[in-house]
Parts: C-alpha cells; structure tokens; sequence
C-alpha cells in the first residue's frame, strides 16, 4: 500500500503513519492535502471499505493481511484515487 499511495496519490495525501515497519502496526492514517477529507471518507463508507475518521482530519483504514488480499488494496487506492478526482464510486 504505501508504494501505490505514494505513486498514485503523493500530491493527494500524507500518509502519517511511520514509514519504519516496526514502529507502526497494520493501520494507515492519511491526511487529505486537497478536498474535505470527511466527505472523502463517507464516500468510502458507502463505497463499502471499512475506515474510521479522526478527527480534526485523518482517515484511517486498516488493510489486516489476515482479512485484506492485494487486491482489495488495489481497489481501496483506486476509489480513494477517483473520489479525489470528483468521481462516482
């Protein structure tokens, strides 16, 4: 995830989470740097990805390896990538 969100989504987002792997668990906290990141993140919600809001800005997902494939984290960085750009999920 952190290669196709700094690929596809550098000017988009910050990730905020530590780079390091031992010192971050499975989540990743993104602040949006352009839009309203909580209307992002509803949009997700009804998009079905399950994600929580911290405020005052922060979208948290959490792609588990026990539950999340490749390919579900593909689709999560596409819909996070069209909503950014004003498409329909």
């Amino acid at each position: 995830m952190d290669r196709l969100l700094e690929e596809l989504l550098n000017d988009e987002l910050e990730c905020i989470t530590p780079k390091a792997l031992p010192a971050r668990g499975c989540q990743f906290s993104l602040r949006l740097t352009k839009g309203d990141g909580h209307a992002i993140f509803e949009q997700l919600g009804r998009a079905g990805v399950a994600c929580d809001w911290r405020y005052p800005d922060v979208i948290r997902i959490a792609p588990v390896p026990l539950y999340s494939s490749f390919a579900d984290i593909h689709r999560f960085v596409q819909l996070l990538r069209g909503l950014l750009k004003g498409l329909p999920p």
